[in-house]
């Protein structure tokens, strides 16, 4: 059945997106006439199925579009002219349909036909997914064969043992972005490697897997569309809504037929309206979860004490999803690029910035801002939310790395703690030869072992523009010139307390 005109309006009104061409506008700097996009010239029906005969309350959509399937299934859809697929949220409590690689598969090719059929068949999941999990991999970013063999020799198997920790949880992983590092026919080696890894999962479109000979925006990211359907859509597991947005903007070759690399971070105006009658149908009361690559706003130039943000690092109409996120008593977004990890804040949100899968592009043990290469393990219990971060080399506990004083030249009496994961909420004490001496101090910095990796202008070997960037969560604290050993203790919002020992002598 279609989405109510009433509940639809209203979402509209409190998301800002109804008040004509200005009101639009406000969400796309630059686009002072723009209006909502029109849907029509093709009709699709159809049917969802599940093993007991029509599933209803499912949503289809073009892209623009959202109606939900009736009380046997059944479904028609409007859909507009430009819109390349048909797809559905898949529904809690259903398998998530996988191709053979183990990529999701919720969607379904259109044609230029007027009037055309799709249908989708679920399968119930053994167990209840009130309770379930998710794995974000976020800039696994391989350039080559050297990459990729790494990726497949060092990141598959530890993402293997996470998931065989979680038993029967349902779980799902995300490849959040930057799954290539621009040579595009790597990608079935990505797909081969989500096979081995042994759960659905779904992908995002980062800066780097984009089609950099496409003349124009629209067909820069066809490849990513062959292999893994919709840059945006949506799914729900339990009691979650979960959301992915494409965010890169690439404007396209200049007038000359050249490839350009000045991309922004741009949610456009058809994905906000389709997230509009997206959410339209989810309670205030579900947590949203929005996966996405760019991030809102790294604080990176802040950090590095620049004037402003660059455009590449920030999503320039952020406040745009972060109004329709605003009814909701929980939302996330999780996302990445940067290869850094920070937690933010804005408006009713809680924004993640995930560390890479890569590191510091394949080139050392830890990423510039000291956080191992890794990725976020996120669990879910009704409407509750934990996460952390796995670093793939080490277990679980893994969660700082300690660095005696004498280390940083800038703090020479320091012992320095980097808790890479580390948020407002977490409590950072330190003990001296077994004595607390109460919370750490934290400060902006760069991490010592990131300096002497990745300074000069002939280090990293491998990709020698890699360098340190200034990070927030390093933590200080001076022992005295007597003490024989230093503990850290840094317990996470969610009570857990881990804990690293350094000898001084």
């Amino acid at each position: 059945m279609p989405l109510s005109d009433l509940n639809r309006r209203s979402f509209l009104k409190r998301a800002g997106l109804l008040g004509g061409a200005a009101g639009w506008a406000a969400f796309t700097p630059g686009c002072a006439n723009a209006s909502a996009p029109s849907a029509g010239a093709r009709t699709v029906t159809g049917r969802v199925t599940g093993p007991d005969g029509g599933v209803a309350g499912v949503r289809i959509t073009d892209g623009l579009s959202v109606v939900q399937t009736d009380a046997d299934g059944a479904f028609t859809l409007p859909a507009d002219a430009r819109q390349p697929f048909v797809y559905m949220a898949v529904p809690a409590g259903y398998r998530i349909p996988q191709h053979d690689t183990g990529t999701a598969r919720f969607f379904q090719p259109l044609t230029d036909a007027p009037e055309q059929t799709a249908t989708f068949e679920l399968e119930r999941l053994p167990t209840d997914d009130t309770r379930h999990a998710f794995i974000v991999l976020a800039d696994p970013q391989t350039l080559d064969a050297h990459d990729m063999s790494r990726f497949h020799a060092e990141t598959v198997p530890a993402v293997q043992s996470t998931v065989e920790a979680l038993g029967d949880t349902p779980v799902f992983g995300v490849g959040n972005g930057d799954l290539m590092f621009d040579d595009l026919t790597l990608f079935p080696e990505y797909e081969r490697a989500v096979e081995r890894m042994g759960m659905p999962f779904f992908q995002v479109v980062g800066n780097h897997d984009l089609n950099f000979e496409s003349p124009a925006h629209r067909g820069s990211y066809q490849t990513f569309r062959d292999h893994f359907g919709p840059g945006y859509y949506a799914f729900d597991r339990g009691d979650v809504h979960y959301v992915v947005l494409n965010n890169v903007y690439w404007p396209g070759q200049d007038g000359f037929g050249r490839a350009t690399d000045s991309y922004l971070g741009h949610v456009p105006d058809r994905q906000l309206f389709w997230l509009a009658n997206d959410l339209a149908t989810v309670s205030p009361d579900q947590p949203v979860v929005v996966f996405t690559h760019i991030p809102m706003l790294s604080t990176l130039y802040e950090r590095r004490g620049t004037d402003r943000p660059s455009p590449r690092n920030m999503t320039v109409n952020r406040a745009a999803l972060h109004r329709m996120l605003e009814p909701f008593a929980e939302a996330h977004i999780i996302t990445g690029h940067t290869h850094e990890t920070e937690h933010r804040y804005p408006a009713n949100v809680h924004e993640h910035v995930m560390g890479a899968a890569s590191g510091a592009w394949w080139t050392g043990p830890i990423g510039r801002d000291g956080t191992p290469p890794g990725y976020g393990v996120y669990e879910v219990d009704g409407t509750a939310l934990s996460w952390r971060y796995q670093s793939t080399d080490y277990d679980a506990t893994h969660q700082m790395h300690l660095y005696a004083p004498g280390t940083d030249p800038e703090r020479p009496d320091a012992l320095i703690a980097n808790v890479w994961d580390a948020d407002d909420a977490w409590r950072i004490i330190w003990y001296e030869d077994g004595v607390e001496q109460g919370p750490m101090e934290a400060y902006v910095g760069t991490d010592p072992q990131a300096e002497a990796l990745y300074r000069g202008d002939d280090q990293p070997e491998r990709h020698p523009w890699v360098s340190p960037v200034p990070t927030a969560h390093l933590y200080a604290a001076t022992p005295s010139p007597t003490a024989s050993e230093v503990t850290v203790e840094a317990t996470d919002r969610f009570g857990r307390t881990y804990t690293e020992t350094l000898a001084l002598r």
